[in-house]
């Protein structure tokens, strides 16, 4: 199994064990928003041991309808669904009468724009949903929880039930953004990985601290989302 050279700084007990078990602790990971399937898409998440902890392939083109985080035994433990709006969308467009011109060039640019300025309004209101999976193969009939891109650089997270939200600031930046409760504490941060010489390394290896008290396999899910809303996977 592939292993990452964790840094001396990351060393933290137990950190790549089941998230499912109500992990509390502090934790670092090492994230690579590659995966490890050849040609495939998707991410690879490193604990302090720099073993595999969970992974995502995704077979299919980048930012795909549909994914599963896993375990490094290949069990599901989340699935993320993308969903689209598109009744909503639609009564929130108008088509005004568009007069073409006689210039076929000027009348194919009104047309492209046209085209740009619907599919901007259908990403608006696209959210994403995760329901998470069990070992016996079954799965919550209910999302866990919901992320709605709220404004340019911004996204919204709903818990199902408890109605507890967080808020991702940052999310439209690939490499560098923090997870925070609704009273503004942060619950998790990601940027670039750095080498114990404090060298910065690419943009798709990456660093997940995840706080005291928060839930490890929600912030990972919440980090999946991002990526695929930055089609990084």
């Amino acid at each position: 199994m592939a292993k990452v050279k964790p840094l001396p700084a990351a060393a933290t007990s137990s950190s790549s064990a089941s998230p499912q078990k109500g992990e509390q602790k502090p934790a670092v990971y090492t994230m690579w928003m590659k995966s490890l399937v050849f040609n495939g898409n998707g991410c690879t998440v490193y604990g302090a041991d720099g073993c595999v902890a969970y992974r995502v392939d995704n077979y299919g083109c980048r930012g795909g309808r549909e994914v599963f985080f896993m375990d490094r035994a290949g069990n599901n433990l989340i699935r993320i669904q993308r969903k689209v709006h598109i009744k909503h969308t639609m009564d929130h467009l108008c088509f005004p009468a568009i007069k073409l011109s006689q210039d076929p060039k000027l009348s194919r640019r009104i047309i492209i724009v046209s085209l740009a300025i619907v599919m901007q309004s259908f990403c608006m209101f696209r959210r994403w949903e995760a329901c998470r999976c069990f070992g016996d193969g079954d799965e919550e009939t209910r999302p866990w929880f919901r992320v709605h891109k709220t404004w340019k650089d911004g996204a919204v997270v709903t818990m199902h039930g408890s109605g507890r939200m967080y808020k991702i600031e940052g999310c439209s930046r690939k490499s560098e953004y923090k997870i925070s409760g609704a009273d503004g504490a942060i619950a998790a941060a990601v940027g670039r990985k750095q080498t114990a010489s404090g060298v910065v390394l690419g943009e798709d290896v990456l660093t997940l601290t995840v706080g005291s008290g928060a839930d490890h396999l929600l912030v990972l899910g919440l980090v999946v989302v991002c990526g695929l809303m930055n089609r990084c996977l």
